[in-house]
């Protein structure tokens, strides 16, 4: 899925190693806008393609994400992030104009469990919540299975079945920021960043806001903790990535959901909810490198 992705398990559960890779092929065979032969890759090329269920899903949630976050999350973004910018390809660095003439509506995506159509504008791009999307059904699969323990890792976005220890990628050194144990039987961490996939210059990351089709720097790195889904929480991060500050927090106060988040000038917020979800939270200074302790 064009990230690394490990998978933890117990010595006696090492035999559901192979399925669940084989679940993340799945996916990714479905859900890739870089894979060719993908039902999204073939509907952004021929504007009509097939569904199978994992599709289907996919764009049903997105839909759904589009709602909940006031369209700061929007599946159509892909005329921008594969056309204009083309994150992971032959990047470039599209001029103003040619972002205003981009087509980034969703009214134009169209789909039953069978097919899907889109304008011949507009491109599906499921990268916002594709990783989470992945995790959740490894996670439903090792659940099936009664699997007690387990970490699956897709890059940023983590799911923890039983409790773990997770470390948060410092944007300005090889050691992470941030390390805390989940509390939750089953908890979902995804982390979200500028500074993780850019072309030329940090101002021009794929973070992109729907609304200004512009990309966003009001947040250097965002975390969501919460027992919600994983691509929830992939979809969310996406989201609040592009909002404005206010907006960001109070959406994500709304939904219960705790955050490490650090700002563009360096500023670490923590939600005052944290303590349900996590405890030995360590966080380290991103600038001058001095851990800090959140007492229980």
């Amino acid at each position: 899925m064009g990230t690394i992705v490990t998978l933890s398990l117990e010595e006696n559960n090492k035999r559901h190693f192979k399925p669940a890779f084989e679940i993340l092929n799945e996916v990714e065979n479905s859900l890739s806008s870089y894979k060719k032969s993908s039902q999204i890759s073939l509907l952004n090329k021929n504007k009509r393609a097939t569904l199978d269920s994992y599709s289907y899903e996919a764009l049903c949630l997105g839909l759904e994400y589009a709602k909940i976050t006031d369209g700061y999350f929007n599946v159509a973004i892909g005329s921008i992030t594969k056309d204009l910018y083309r994150f992971g390809e032959d990047e470039r660095v599209p001029s103003r104009d040619e972002l205003r003439r981009s087509d980034t509506s969703l009214n134009s995506l169209a789909f039953n469990k069978k097919e899907a159509h889109i304008d011949a504008r507009v491109k599906i791009d499921l990268g916002g919540m594709g990783k989470g999307f992945g995790v959740d059904k490894v996670s439903d699969y090792l659940k099936e299975k009664s699997v007690s323990y387990a970490v699956i890792a897709l890059s940023g976005d983590i799911r923890c079945l039983g409790s773990c220890t997770i470390n948060v990628q410092n944007p300005f050194s090889d050691e992470p920021f941030a390390e805390f144990e989940t509390l939750k039987e089953e908890m979902g961490v995804s982390t979200s960043g500028n500074y993780n996939r850019y072309v030329k210059q940090m101002k021009n990351n794929h973070l992109i806001n729907p609304k200004t089709k512009e990309s966003q720097d009001n947040f250097i790195s965002i975390t969501l903790i919460s027992e919600l889904k994983s691509s929830d929480l992939d979809a969310y991060a996406t989201a609040v990535s592009v909002m404005p500050r206010k907006q960001a927090y109070k959406f994500l106060d709304g939904l219960n959901i705790a955050y490490i988040i650090l700002e563009r000038d360096r500023k670490l917020v923590v939600s005052e909810n944290i303590k349900e979800y996590v405890k030995d939270l360590v966080i380290n200074d991103a600038i001058k490198n001095k851990p800090k302790r959140i007492e229980n």
